[in-house]
């Protein structure tokens, strides 16, 4: 039998790209968390420059004088939102935290109600199932009870370790600063050093990419934002108007987050809770909480096809799966990048997926 080495190092060539390439996702990933205050300037520095060009524009000033302009102006918004957003989660987190134990214990006897109302009897379960299903149940609570405690107060250490946040905001603000004012000049040492071939071919990727993944996260981060605001002034005037909303920040943030991730959407935390509120008895906040997301639905599927141009052209199954497997990976967070890798992943291969992947690596 004669082996065909030459085929055999094409496939060999095409695994290891394949495998380098996955490795150096992974890489960027790690890397973007231990710079994440400059990829946060990097992604507000995006944002602001049609602001910054519009203000040279109309005023005729140099770019540094408009972006110093533009740039006092966001630091204002920034530095007041930190503020109040901080001081409100940690309220909020801490008061949630001191009674969550009531609150888990409220959930455990709702449960156990609504089971011992169903006649098991009449379909025949066994009292060793019934025992099981109402074990079943705490186990689920209490589940749910070490997350949330776990969540709240891995928060509470964050937003009370004023050092770091203050490095973090320092280091963030003065990155966005020189993003902005010295841009060309970070673009021409950019030139300068690198050979003009890598250059290039950085360029067309960085554009492929920003097209396709920068396109998809801005218009999810702009849909993501107006349901936050929506929720967050809607919770907000639930709780001026007297309805029991104790965590209006929280809530919001939560609903945000959710609708964040592929296939769910905001329905998925409102609708238990308005649930939850009319078993409780509370009528009227179940109704308000049904109001507000349908009133976020309907606003998302007016402005979502004006800012999304193009469907990312994955189907669910395979942004499920996505999902799942950075839930596996890095816990809750990685259900939002899982997704995001799926999108990397399928703009780096696209002709071998538009071939097929067996084919375009074994093929002959």
């Amino acid at each position: 039998m004669v082996v065909d080495m030459g085929y055999w190092t094409k496939v060999g060539k095409r695994l290891l790209v394949l495998t380098f390439s996955i490795i150096g996702i992974y890489l960027a990933f790690k890397l973007a968390v231990f710079f994440m205050p400059f990829l946060i300037a990097f992604i507000i520095s995006l944002m602001v420059e049609p602001i910054i060009r519009f203000t040279m524009k109309r005023t005729k000033l140099t770019r540094k004088t408009s972006a110093i302009i533009v740039l006092i102006i966001v630091f204002s918004i920034i530095i007041g939102l930190l503020v109040w957003g901080i001081t409100a989660l940690i309220s909020e987190s801490y008061n949630l935290l001191q009674g969550l134990n009531e609150y888990i214990e409220n959930a455990y006897i709702q449960v156990q109600n609504l089971i011992n109302e169903i006649d098991f009897d009449k379909i025949k379960v066994s009292p060793e199932i019934t025992k099981l299903i109402q074990d079943s149940a705490g186990d689920v609570i209490a589940t749910i009870s070490t997350w949330v405690k776990n969540g709240l107060t891995s928060l509470l250490n964050m937003l009370t370790a004023i050092p770091t946040i203050a490095i973090y905001v320092v280091v963030t603000l003065l990155s966005i600063y020189f993003v902005c004012t010295d841009k060309l000049y970070m673009l021409d040492q950019l030139e300068h050093h690198l050979p003009r071939e890598w250059v290039k071919k950085i360029g067309i990727h960085v554009r492929e990419l920003t097209q396709s993944l920068g396109g998809y996260l801005k218009a999810e981060a702009i849909l993501v934002i107006i349901s936050f605001i929506i929720s967050l002034v809607g919770l907000y005037a639930f709780r001026l108007m007297g309805f029991n909303v104790q965590f209006p920040l929280l809530a919001a943030l939560v609903i945000g987050f959710v609708d964040a991730l592929p296939i769910l959407g905001s329905g998925t935390a409102m609708v238990p809770w308005a649930v939850v509120s009319a078993i409780n008895g509370d009528i009227n906040l179940a109704i308000a909480i049904l109001v507000l997301w349908v009133i976020m639905s309907v606003v998302r599927q007016f402005i979502e096809p004006r800012v999304v141009s193009k469907h990312i052209g994955i189907h669910p199954i395979f942004t499920l799966i996505a999902m799942y497997t950075g839930f596996k990976f890095i816990g809750v967070m990685g259900m939002l990048i899982g997704p995001i890798v799926l999108i990397i992943l399928k703009n780096i291969f696209s002709t071998m997926i538009d071939k097929g992947v067996g084919k375009a690596i074994f093929g002959r």
